[in-house]
Formats: structure tokens, sequence, C-alpha cells
């Protein structure tokens, strides 16, 4: 009996630690976004909710969302209204949604970068948290193509309004800055 229990034990442990295992790839994600990530990103520091709000609090460091922005469904009949859900993000976020993919036009990649310089004022050292919800490689792609432009002080928010909204955290509302 003490067997049986053991072996069910560590049958339902195992996809458990494997998910918490997660092995970076060697450049960016290109597909599957959600999904388990990895424990760090390169250039930026992994934080959890506690240091996010700590650093929230203390006001001088600037909070970016790329989740990407809803998109009209395919095959909606052109004349029809469609009105997406407002998006919540960590209050005083500034949201550039789609640079977080693993491949990004010359075009967003510079609309990224006019973004990191408008929250950071052209300070490649000043503090800048980077996330999306929980288990997004959207934010792990970001977090690391900044630190490719130069960024010195990354924070990467692996749970992202998922850990916000869970630790009962305030929520606003807010609009893609392109």
């Amino acid at each position: 009996m003490r067997l049986l229990v053991l072996l069910l034990l560590m049958l339902c442990l195992t996809p458990l630690a494997r998910a918490q295992t997660v092995e970076a790839p060697g450049d960016y994600r290109l597909d599957d976004y959600h999904a388990p990530v990895p424990a760090s990103v390169p250039g930026a520091e992994a934080i959890d909710t506690a240091m996010a709000e700590r650093l929230w609090r203390d006001g001088r460091t600037r909070f970016i969302d790329v989740l990407p922005a809803p998109r009209r469904p395919e095959g909606m009949r052109p004349e029809a209204i469609w009105k997406p859900l407002p998006h919540r993000d960590i209050p005083g976020s500034l949201w550039l949604p789609e640079v977080g993919r693993g491949a990004i036009s010359p075009e967003l990649d510079a609309k990224f970068r006019e973004g990191l310089a408008a929250a950071s004022g052209d300070d490649l050292a000043a503090p800048l948290v980077i996330y999306c919800r929980a288990d997004c490689w959207m934010s792990w792609n970001a977090a690391k193509r900044a630190s490719t432009y130069g960024y010195t002080r990354l924070y990467w928010y692996r749970d992202g309004t998922d850990g916000w909204e869970k630790a009962a955290l305030p929520l606003a509302e807010v609009t893609p800055r392109f």
C-alpha cells in the first residue's frame, strides 16, 4: 500500500517538477506564448509579486505591459460592432502591445524603443518592470529584447497581472500607446 501511495505521489509531482524547470531558448520564443516560462531571463532580474509591489509603491520604477491588444475576430462581418473588453493593468503602466512576440517588424521594434525611451526618460539605467500575464513568453521576450537595447535595470515580473490580481492589488483600465 505504501508503495502504491509513493508511486501515485511521484506521478502527480513529476509534471509539476517539469513545468518548473523550463529551459530558456537560445534566442526568442517564436510561438506558443502562453506556456510555462523559465525562472530567469538574460539581462533582467526576475521578481515576484512582493518585489513588484515594493517597486510600484516606491514610485521610481516604470511598469511596462507587453500583452497583445485584442484583435477583431476573423470572419466577423465588417458592419458588425466589435468592442473588446477594457484592458486592466498595474496602475501607471505603459501598455506596449505586440512587442513581446519572438519576431517583430522594424516598425514595431522602433515603437518599442520609443516606448522604452519615453518610460525611462531616455535613461538606459532607469528601472523598468516588464510584464504580461503568468506563463507569458511575451514578457520574457520583451525583457530580453530591452536588455539588448542596452537597458541595465530591468526587472521581469513573471506572474504579471495574474499574480497582481491574485494578491488583491489594484488594477486600472489602460489604453495602448500605439
